[in-house]
């Protein structure tokens, strides 16, 4: 463990001590004027902030998007003026402006920072820990993107070498996703990132001594990561030459993720807020912030004030930006020309096309016969895991159960692992029992941009990725969830494991996409539909079978959410108009394939509906709706083997709802079936319950 070096490259002049005040003075103003926020935090991490941003990032603010950039993460989110006051100095677009109309209506500077709302945000964090987790996954992202695209370049030579930094606070490393994230870090040996901690003591109760007592830097030894610590000066202030030097050493160390530990006070050099749980969340008042100003030798009659001298020093960034992006381009045209198939891929990969004729691959499934729709999505995984080398998953250690290994022979893993296929750039990733980790660092995985990202566990298992799954469909980032073992019907393993209310809930996060196929085929059209969506960047939770069902012939329709897969006839077998609709879902379809048939033979036309996507469904445009659920046929009956409170919009007033409002049991999964009631007996009584109420 280092502490402060006695050498430094450092260039620090009063013009910097100056610049880093002055964002002092405008994270108390900001918060001060709204009259609410967290300016204890940006006070304090001022000087970590500023020198990452004016001396250590490798980036452009004039091209926020640039491939060759450095990431940084700001875990510790609701300190969000930490991220916006750089923004506004370096040149990213954010004026003075934009931090007067902090936390107010229609600002780009939202109370925590929101990708894809203020340029320059990489990730939308605030919850916290998931930011840490988000940088895991850039970092391992930006390892699987150099073995695309440069894999055999020395290290630090390629243009695809870069830095993940993050900073997080105290909440962040209390929140048990960051040490999942951490501990895997630490076992792939992500020298690619550095992850800061503010270690200012404070939360929102008060001293953490109310709730740690951990020795958190052994912690991370533990996790196999590289560890300083740096100490404030005499006078509480974070020292900017031991930051300095402790990032690049961090920097340096290319074999181990990199923890530096930064004892600061929050609110410095506040005289009477400093060191308090109220300078956390809360503004300082009129008079505290005023003599913060006298402190820091700022007129305290003044708000927002920024020195002409200080801007124009600080926005010299993007002259050094425009700098290192041309050195940048020159090493980028070099590799091209030296890797023309390999740039051809990048390209390709870059616009978010897939590869011509990669279609043509996916599996087509023999009907009548019985497979489990996890199975059918294993075999689409291991038919276009050589054809497309930009996608690349694993599963919670569970991929044997969830059909998520395309590549026996090549694990994501440092290549001093023992495993035999250990390659640090393989294909299968091994996240662990770590759901939560796993979804938050694919969801920083598909932020770093350039590569394809699913990843597995049971369904029922979704609730420990509750967090990182909303927070995907918040940003919008195309990640894929294999969510197997998708009802009752996984039998044996009982109630703990059977998701009952998951897919509900599931499809009430806005903009997520739950995929639920009825057999082999749709499954396959499923991975075709997600896959092809991904430049609409949003998420897709594929709901799978672990037993058995039907094959169907396929329906190019499923793409749609919804469809007739068995229309009405009459008697004279010709298609009629029904009388009844059944719509199901997965694996009870079947169900209602069976109770059509013997409705039909009682001379009742019904029409089966297969939803494997409401969400799809609900993107048609109402004619196509209404020629699969025809407005005139108020007889309907909706299956699925979980709560209903999706279908009671599908089927109206006249409707029935097959569905299970309780919890499972551990039986044999038919047998759980025919107990609760999911028998092609019980759609058709539904479906007289329902034809006499529509009648009424």
């Amino acid at each position: 463990m280092s502490t402060k070096p006695t050498t430094t490259d450092l260039e620090w002049t009063d013009l910097d001590r100056r610049a880093v005040d002055t964002v002092r003075v405008l994270a108390m103003d900001a918060v001060q004027k709204v009259g609410n926020g967290h300016p204890g935090t940006a006070m304090s991490l001022a000087p970590a902030a500023y020198v990452l941003f004016q001396k250590l990032l490798r980036h452009d603010p004039a091209d926020a998007q640039w491939t060759g950039r450095d990431r940084f993460v700001l875990s510790a989110g609701h300190s969000s003026l930490t991220l916006y006051i750089q923004l506004y100095l370096a040149g990213y677009g954010l004026e003075l402006d934009d931090l007067e109309s902090f936390r107010t209506w229609g600002s780009k500077t939202p109370g925590h920072p929101e990708y894809g709302h203020t340029v320059g945000v990489e990730t939308t964090t605030g919850p916290l820990g998931q930011g840490v987790a988000n940088a895991v996954g850039m970092a391992m992202a930006s390892r699987y993107e150099r073995g695309l695209y440069d894999p055999d370049a020395a290290p630090g030579t390629s243009p695809f070498d870069h830095t993940i930094w993050a900073v997080a606070g105290d909440g962040c490393l209390q929140e048990g996703v960051s040490g999942e994230a951490s501990s895997l870090a630490g076992h792939q040996k992500l020298g690619n990132l550095v992850l800061l901690w503010d270690d200012n003591h404070i939360s929102i109760e008060g001293d953490t001594e109310t709730a740690v007592s951990e020795d958190t830097l052994k912690r991370y030894e533990a996790y196999g990561w590289h560890v300083q610590r740096v100490e404030q000066q005499e006078n509480g202030d974070l020292d900017p030459v031991g930051l300095y030097n402790a990032l690049k050493a961090a920097q340096a160390e290319t074999e181990r993720p990199s923890f530096i530990a930064a004892r600061s006070i929050i609110a410095w050099p506040a005289p009477h807020a400093q060191n308090t749980g109220a300078a956390h969340g809360a503004a300082l008042g009129e008079d505290e912030v005023a003599a913060t100003k006298k402190v820091l030798g700022f007129d305290p009659e003044k708000t927002f004030d920024v020195s002409d001298e200080v801007l124009a020093h600080t926005r010299e960034a993007l002259d050094r930006g425009r700098e290192v992006r041309g050195e940048w381009e020159k090493s980028f045209a070099a590799w091209r020309t030296a890797n023309p198939e390999r740039a051809a891929t990048f390209d390709r990969i870059r616009a978010g096309e897939l590869p011509e004729g990669w279609e043509t691959h996916l599996p087509a499934f023999e009907t009548g016969k019985s497979v489990a729709t996890r199975a059918a999505s294993g075999k689409v995984l291991e038919a276009l895991g050589g054809v497309i080398p930009e996608l690349w998953g694993g599963s919670a250690d569970l991929a044997g159960s969830n059909n998520t290994t395309f590549d026996k022979t090549s694990s994501f893993l440092p290549a001093d692992n023992p495993l035999p296929g250990a390659d640090p750039y393989g294909r299968t990733v091994h996240y662990g029992i770590r759901e939560h980790a796993m979804g938050s660092t694919m969801n920083g995985i598909s932020l770093h941009g350039n590569t394809r990202i699913y990843g597995g566990t049971f369904l029922v298992f979704s609730d420990y990725m509750r967090a990182p799954v909303r927070l995907a469909a918040l940003m919008q980032v195309p990640v894929t969830y294999v969510w197997t073992h998708d009802s009752i019907g996984l039998g044996e393993d009982g109630p703990t494991h059977q998701p009952v209310e998951h897919l509900a809930v599931l499809r009430a996060i806005p903009g997520l996409n739950i995929v639920r196929p009825a057999d082999a085929n749709e499954t396959a059209i499923a991975w075709r539909e997600i896959l092809k969506r991904h430049a609409k960047r949003s998420p897709h939770g594929l709901a799978l079978t672990r037993q058995g069902v039907p094959t169907y012939e396929a329906n190019e329709d499923a793409a749609k959410g919804g469809y007739v897969l068995f229309d009405a006839e009459g008697q004279d077998g010709q298609k009629t108009a029904p009388q009844v609709v059944l719509i199901a879902t997965g694996s009870e379809v079947q169900l209602a394939v069976e109770a059509r048939e013997q409705l039909q033979a009682a001379g009742v036309p019904a029409r089966v509906v297969s939803m494997p996507s409401v969400e799809w469904f609900d993107e048609q445009d109402q004619g196509y709706r209404d020629s699969v659920l025809p407005p005139s046929v108020k007889a309907r009956v909706a299956v699925e083997a979980g709560i209903g409170l999706t279908w009671h919009r599908f089927v109206g007033e006249a409707g029935r709802i097959v569905s299970l409002e309780h919890f499972g049991a551990s039986a044999d999964g038919k047998v759980l079936f025919r107990e609760f009631g999911f028998t092609a007996e019980a759609v058709v009584s539904a479906a007289r319950e329902s034809l006499e109420a529509s009648a009424r």
